[in-house]
């Protein structure tokens, strides 16, 4: 089957790590309509790998789970720090060399 929109909400935005506790709640049948989903529209080597590991699992017996539907990774914070760039902490200034300038070399 060759759904229009995947079985889970906001699919295509989701990181991969996220998209790992989604799928915990995909029975076997939805975890095909979404491998056809994927290879169909976005066909990405990790995720398709993901989504076959897990749909392989379901085959030889694990269950569907709640899963993490909330689930977000961990995102780094804007950086913090950092050296002051002023008057006093500004390398001197260098005057090009005078090959640089034609007019230089006579």
């Amino acid at each position: 089957m060759n759904r229009k929109t995947p079985p889970i909400p906001d699919y295509e935005g989701l990181p991969i790590a996220t998209l790992q506790h989604r799928i915990r709640s995909l029975d076997e049948e939805q975890m095909r309509e979404l491998i056809a989903y994927e290879e169909h529209h976005g066909n990405r080597t990790g995720v398709l790998e993901i989504l076959h590991q897990r749909l392989h699992g379901l085959e030889e017996g694990a269950e569907p789970s709640e899963g993490d539907q909330s689930f977000q990774p961990e995102t780094p914070g804007p950086p913090q720090g950092g050296s002051p760039v002023g008057e006093d902490t500004t390398a001197p200034r260098q005057g090009l060399p005078p090959e640089g300038y034609p007019e230089a070399r006579r």
